[in-house]
């Protein structure tokens, strides 16, 4: 008999506190406690989980097998002259940049959360917000080694196995294990970022600044109060920031530029209660905020700017028990102004106020198949599980964003139907066929790759 690690039948969900499924987790220690479990386990299918961050159903595999492989977060060889690390799959992004800064580095691509894994990072090829300017996290991504269903570890990049390296950026997890990745670092000359923050009185404006404003800041993005109506629907706030020089900076930085900071101010020990955000409280938080930004420059840690919700641990229990449904959509541009005013309307008149909304500008598609952005907007919107009556809301948005020519985003869905999934992303059966032939009895599977009909629901 092979003696493999055990597993434990676990409740599970994704940061979004929803769906809750039962899974079989397995929580191998190495590369060959992994390859041991595939070839011996009897379940079925798995999925490969980083740190739960992806909203709704990726990681999850209900009544299947979930590898929890958290022990592969080793940084293996830095390259202080190249600005080239290779690091285990687990490693998170918090790691590599307190390892990193100190050196003169950053991450190129950054999410809004620096506690997720490397391999979670590529699985839904993460975009920040420079997107219109430098794309997703497959820009920095030199290579990846793929543990695949027949048990061979592969060297995947632009050159080697260029069909898996693909597919796996934005694949979910789908086509094997990622085992490690070589990245391709950026030089900074301090942490700190010299950031701007205007106000906009309404959509149109917000639009138009962004237009012709963002390409001349390394990052952008923007908060929009999606409860306002009438003349100030859409009224919104501009984030946007260039690395700071360290010429640039106040004189009290100057002795420690390349600072790095990992503070918490409030971490939340319990879930609030679920009816505490509903469209009242909501609207005067909405209206707080907007009224409490004005128009500045400042010089800030790159923490404030990139992770302003990491200062708050589980920050996601804001939402209640009954949790979060994250919707992030993209639009292309032709269409984006029809598009966001018909989505920003419909919240208000079904009383789904998102509690956060974020604009973002997004530059051309990449060559992954089911990489999410392509060349316009993209809106991120949180909203409280109030029930059925959300998923009428969301089903309506759907609808929108088709008819725009749009797509939602898989590491945030947890409801989008196969049917639309299908026409958002047209280069799906490409996958399914690179898939089929890596993978051909279906050995990586997860709740949401059934759902969506990437794989075969049986």
């Amino acid at each position: 008999m092979v003696d493999i690690p055990g597993c434990t039948r676990t409740r599970l969900s994704g940061w979004g506190n929803f769906p809750v499924q039962e899974c079989d987790v397995y929580r191998p220690s190495d590369l060959e406690e992994i390859r041991l479990i595939l070839e011996n386990a009897e379940q079925s299918d798995f999925i490969s989980r980083g740190q739960g961050r992806s909203y709704g159903d990726a990681a999850l595999n209900q009544n299947g097998g979930v590898l929890l492989p958290n022990g592969l977060d080793r940084i293996r060889h830095w390259d202080q002259n190249s600005g080239e690390l290779v690091c285990e799959a687990a490693t998170t992004l918090s790691q590599i940049l307190e390892y990193i800064v100190p050196r003169g580095f950053f991450l190129p691509i950054t999410p809004g959360t620096r506690h997720i894994s490397v391999g979670g990072a590529i699985a839904a090829d993460v975009h920040g917000k420079n997107h219109h300017r430098d794309g997703t996290i497959s820009r920095q991504l030199l290579s990846i080694r793929l543990l695949t269903a027949s048990g061979s570890v592969l060297t995947c990049s632009r050159e080697e196995n260029s069909d898996l390296f693909w597919a796996t950026l934005g694949g979910m997890g789908l086509t094997g294990v990622i085992v490690d990745a070589t990245l391709k670092l950026r030089r900074v000359e301090t942490s700190y970022m010299n950031t701007c923050t205007e106000r906009c009185r309404d959509l149109d404006d917000a639009l138009e600044r962004m237009a012709t404003g963002d390409r001349s800041y390394d990052y952008a993005v923007t908060w929009v109060d999606c409860l306002a109506r009438g003349g100030s629907l859409g009224r919104s706030v501009l984030l946007r920031a260039n690395p700071a020089r360290l010429d640039e900076l106040p004189a009290a930085l100057r002795a420690k530029p390349l600072s790095v900071s990992t503070a918490r101010s409030l971490a939340l020990p319990f879930s609030l209660p679920s009816g505490l955000l509903n469209p009242h409280t909501m609207r005067l938080f909405n209206a707080a905020i907007y009224r409490a930004f004005r128009d500045r420059t400042a010089v800030v840690g790159y923490d404030r700017y990139f992770y302003p919700l990491d200062r708050i641990g589980n920050w996601n229990r804001i939402y209640g028990r009954r949790g979060v449904l994250q919707y992030q959509l993209v639009l292309p541009a032709a269409k984006a102004r029809q598009g966001l005013v018909e989505i920003l309307e419909r919240t208000s008149r079904d009383r789904s106020g998102s509690f956060l909304a974020v604009l973002k500008s997004t530059g051309p598609a990449n060559e992954a198949p089911l990489s999410f952005p392509l060349e316009g907007i993209s809106l991120a919107l949180d909203f409280p599980n109030h029930g059925p009556s959300l998923l009428e809301t969301i089903r309506k948005l759907d609808q929108i964003v088709l008819k725009c020519g749009g797509r939602v985003y898989l590491a945030k869905d947890s409801t989008l139907r196969p049917e639309d999934f299908a026409t958002m992303y047209p280069r799906l059966e490409e996958f399914q066929e690179i898939k089929a032939r890596h993978d051909p009895d279906t050995r990586f599977s997860s709740s949401l790759a059934r759902r969506l009909r990437i794989v075969d629901a049986n």
